[in-house]
């Protein structure tokens, strides 16, 4: 595409005319129209004004080539080894989070451990399942298509209606047993469940691709 057929378009997404462009930079409209046709180029001292008048860059002026984002040089490239990264820290993460269940299972009631103790090593267990869990996903993102969008949706429906029976579960057995020192767990299972659910949507769009 010609520099002049990219200032028509550029106009034409302004809904200007040549007279009111040409009102802007100071020039006559056969100025523009010579610029729209190729016949000539614009000035130097009007590369600027052009820009400003379009919001665009120099660069997708001159060259049609649009400048990116901060973001959008931020997101790493989706390759395979990061597909399996993500992958790799998700299932590291449930299996630690199943760990620190089955430790506070078995460490003061099994092992006879010192409440406090067996308290901090499940949070340290929790904590660096977190860790991994939050790593994977800022250092190996990726942009997403309208396909994951889609998935995203689809997984904050699933999360919504089962936070809401979640809630229901966890009051329901909390104030017939009066144990709401155990009962906590069931958010901890709640976590688990809806990770997995992630990885199983992860995985089918991976597999569709």
């Amino acid at each position: 595409m010609s520099l002049g057929q990219r200032l028509i378009e550029l106009r034409k997404s302004k809904q200007l005319s040549q007279e009111e462009v040409a009102d802007k930079l100071n020039v006559t409209r056969q100025t523009i129209s010579k610029w729209e046709t190729d016949q000539s180029s614009p000035e130097f001292d009007k590369i600027i004004p052009l820009c400003e008048l379009f919001e665009i860059s120099t660069e997708e002026l001159i060259t049609g080539r649009k400048e990116k984002t901060e973001e959008q040089k931020e997101i790493i490239l989706d390759t395979e080894e990061n597909k399996k990264k993500r992958t790799i820290g998700l299932v590291s993460s449930i299996f630690l989070y199943f760990l620190s269940v089955v430790w506070i299972m078995i460490s003061i009631p099994v092992l006879n451990m010192n409440p406090v103790v067996g308290s901090a090593i499940f949070l340290l267990i929790c904590g660096i399942a977190t860790c991994v869990l939050v790593y994977s996903r800022i250092m190996f993102k990726k942009e997403k298509t309208e396909a994951e969008k889609k998935k995203d949706k689809r997984y904050k429906q699933i999360e919504d209606i089962a936070g809401l029976i979640t809630v229901i579960i966890y009051l329901a057995i909390s104030f017939i047993t009066m144990a709401w020192h155990i009962t906590w767990f069931i958010w901890l299972i709640y976590a688990l469940l809806m990770e997995i659910v992630k990885l199983i949507l992860s995985l089918r769009g991976d597999s569709n691709e």
